[in-house]
């Protein structure tokens, strides 16, 4: 009506009679106690009054949309705000993946996102710091619940100066006589353990160096400027050969070494968020290919 400023083209626009439009307009400026419009014969005007309804009407009818929202959100048992741990090197690709897929699927969501080493995460969901994670390798843990969400092969990150810089894929052998630059076994002991056994399966056991100096960005660094070798999922090192000057990605073959990444929950009965989450990650890695074979709800 304030936009026509005529009560017929009104009444045609709303879908509803004329007299049924003029009663609810002067029920409305009862409920106001006060006129909305200056009627005549020749024209209808907005009142002062009018005006200032039009213009804060939008933004009235905008927090109560929202607050309606998070009514139903709080009454189905969701919070607004989940608690996600993740480790570094889900931090490129399979987490933004997920905060996309989350937007989509609960705007009213807010995700804490932090950055916390695999070992530690199953001990912070006891804890109750957390709500969910996203581990690389976990261990088994009481009182956590873990979903495989992820498998995919490790590649090597290396120095473009570095010999094996140029060429095919890095059979596991060739990395023999080289440095390999990881995280702390206690950070990651099965992600660990896993590139120790395919060494020893080629024939050796590798030479490690620990990097225990977070974050990931000072690894790159120390990877492009050395002479070590770093071994990463393979998601992880192609983001991280594109966004750090220096670097080169191989794939690693021979036999090929896979890293698996797990979500995360209590154990007990989760709370309608962190099912959702669940949903959502389950979907994203149907629709993505994250495993050999889909995952099903």
């Amino acid at each position: 009506m304030a936009e026509e400023l005529h009560f017929g083209r009104a009444a045609t626009r709303l879908y509803i009679a004329q007299p049924s439009l003029s009663h609810q307009i002067r029920k409305l400026e009862e409920i106001l106690g006060t006129s909305l419009f200056v009627r005549s014969n020749r024209r209808v005007q907005l009142t002062a009054a009018g005006r200032a309804l039009v213009r804060e009407a939008p933004i009235a009818l905008a927090a109560l949309e929202n607050a309606v929202q998070l009514t139903r959100l709080a009454g189905s048992g969701i919070t607004t705000t989940i608690r996600l741990g993740y480790t570094p090197v889900t931090g490129f690709d399979t987490l933004t993946t997920l905060l996309d897929a989350l937007h989509k699927d609960h705007p009213g969501l807010t995700v804490d996102a932090r950055e916390i080493f695999s070992a530690e995460i199953p001990e912070r969901l006891c804890a109750g710091d957390l709500d969910i994670g996203l581990a690389l390798s976990p261990q088994p843990a009481d009182g956590v619940s873990a979903e495989l969400l992820r498998e995919e092969p490790v590649s090597a990150l290396l120095s473009i100066c570095h010999r094996l810089a140029a060429g095919t894929p890095l059979p596991v052998a060739a990395l023999r006589d080289e440095t390999l630059l990881l995280f702390p076994r206690r950070l990651a002991p099965v992600y660990y353990d896993g590139i120790v056994a395919a060494c020893r399966e080629a024939g050796f056991t590798p030479e490690i160096c620990a990097f225990d100096e977070p974050p990931v960005h000072a690894m790159l660094a120390r990877l492009a400027g050395g002479r070590e070798i770093g071994l990463a999922p393979a998601s992880f090192a192609e983001h991280a050969a594109n966004a750090r000057a220096g670097i080169v990605l191989r794939d690693v073959v021979d036999p090929p070494i896979r890293a698996a990444l797990s979500v995360l929950w209590p154990a007990n009965d989760p709370s309608p968020a962190v099912a959702g989450v669940l949903a959502t990650a389950r979907r994203c890695a149907e629709r993505n290919g994250w495993l050999p074979h889909p995952v099903l709800e």
